[in-house]
Order: C-alpha cells, then structure tokens, then sequence
C-alpha cells in the first residue's frame, strides 16, 4: 500500500511557503505522493455539487505542483484530477511535459470530464461534448508527446504540420490516471490509464467500483504496455492499521489522504505527522 496525501493547493496551502513546508514534510515523512485538485471557477452563490465556497482559494494545480516540484526532490506529483475538456489540449500537452522535465519525471497526470455545469459553461464547454472532447483530448496529447512528426485530426482538435519540444521526460508521456464512477469512466481508464482514482469512498464502493472496472476489462481491450492498473482512493474515513487493511483487501493500491481540515498550517503537518508510522510501515 502507498500513502500519498491530496489537497494542499487550497485554503491556507495557497499561500506559497506553506506549501513548499508542508511538502517537504511529506516528502521527509515518505509520503509516495502529492496530489492536488482543479476548479478554475466556482459558482456563486454555491449550489450543488459544487464541493467548495466561492470564495474558497485553489491554486491551478499545474502551477501549485511546478512551485512543489522545486521545492522538493523525489515525492511524485500528481492532479487528482484536472477536468480535461476544460483545457485546450495542446497547452495542456506543453505544460505537463514542461512539468516532468523540472521535476525530473515525477508528474501524475489525473484526468476527468468533469461533473460541475455552471464551471463548464462558463468556460465554454457544453457538458453533453465533455465525453468526446476527453478522449480526443488524450489522442492529440498522447500525439504531441510521442509522434516524431504529430497530427491529429479530429472533431474538437484538428493538427498538423507542428512540433513541441521538450518532450516529456517520462517515455510516452506522463503516468495517466482517470477519475470517475461512471461506465465511460471506467471503460477509459482500462483503454487508456495506469490508474484510477476515486474520491472520499468507503471500502464497499470502491469493490463497486472495482466490479465496474472488471466489467469493464472484459468489453473493451487494455493495451499491454499500460501494465497493471493502479488504484488509488481517497479514503472516506480516518487513517489507521484498521482503515489500510481495509482498503488493501479492497484491492486498493494507493491511498490518498486528505488531512482535514486545511484551513490551519500546524493542523495540516499535526495530521501528516500523526500517520507517518503507518506511511513507513508501508513503505
């Protein structure tokens, strides 16, 4: 079971030097990972699902983890999760190969459709082509990373005759990891991931979640060189022997912790301190 711990890229860790302390002491504690979230806008007022106030700081986490990346020196650097079809691919492409290069090829890249309209339609994005932008999103990213001369030719993204360099340190791109509950969710991360990643779930629906990836497996074909797929989840309860077991027989490869609550810099380093036996005794 690896450790990692998610969130920091908001509230009180938006404030720069609290983030690059309280990174180092995760990464000194062994913590396998940092993972941080995306909203570029919220609604105001707050409605439902929206899972903050409007008022609420988060950094972009592309930026948040280039300041983590210089900050510290080998803990691996994830999104949990940015919305892709919020962002113009090829931008994306460059900034997450910008990323791995400086960070000596450690970054995650967590990716979702997304679920929260108002943020959606605001940006631009009509929530019905949110499916569709996403899986060409990856085509024409996985394109720029990889093809010695990249095109791609789609309905939302359409190429040819570029070139971006550096290409990413990491062969074929970063690590990809897909956040979701939903069949085309599942169905994604098996054609297209080395991970999936779920959020605040108990045990019992993470064995959901791993029955629909299972069923998933058997209708679409996962391709070998993806290797194994990683899970990952947010537990839905406090960290202990108890809580690792559980998700471990759950078939849960990666747990990522969020210290709540973030609003208190010494509260935050109390509770990664408080698990930093359960973090070595996994290692």
């Amino acid at each position: 079971m690896k450790i990692a711990v998610f969130g920091l890229n908001a509230k009180v860790a938006a404030r720069g030097p609290v983030a690059a302390r309280l990174a180092r002491v995760a990464e000194d504690l062994g913590y396998d990972s940092w993972w941080v979230g995306e909203h570029v806008v919220l609604p105001s007022p707050r409605v439902p699902p929206s899972p903050m106030e409007p008022g609420d700081p988060i950094l972009d986490p592309l930026v948040h983890l280039a300041y983590v990346a210089a900050a510290t020196t080998t803990i691996d650097l994830a999104t949990g999760i940015v919305i892709l079809p919020q962002r113009n691919p090829l931008v994306l492409a460059k900034q997450a190969a910008s990323l791995d290069v400086l960070s000596g090829g450690r970054l995650i890249l967590g990716i979702g459709a997304g679920y929260l309209e108002p943020e959606m339609t605001a940006i631009g994005v009509a929530m019905g082509e949110r499916g569709g932008r996403t899986e060409e999103y990856l085509d024409a990213m996985a394109a720029l990373w990889t093809m010695e001369r990249p095109e791609y030719h789609g309905r939302y993204v359409d190429f040819a005759g570029i070139d971006a360099h550096p290409r990413p340190l990491q062969p074929g791109g970063p690590r990809i990891v897909v956040g979701g509950q939903s069949v085309a969710a599942h169905e994604r991360a098996v054609r297209r991931a080395h991970g999936w990643y779920g959020f605040f779930m108990p045990p019992d629906v993470v064995r959901a979640q791993l029955d629909g990836l299972r069923a998933a497996a058997e209708r679409v074909e996962r391709p070998a060189g993806l290797g194994r797929l990683e899970i990952s989840v947010t537990p839905g309860r406090r960290l202990d022997e108890a809580t690792v077991a559980d998700y471990a027989e759950a078939g849960v490869d990666r747990l990522v912790v969020y210290p709540l609550p973030i609003e208190d810099e010494g509260a935050i380093t109390a509770a990664l301190q408080a698990s930093a036996a359960l973090v070595q005794a996994t290692r």
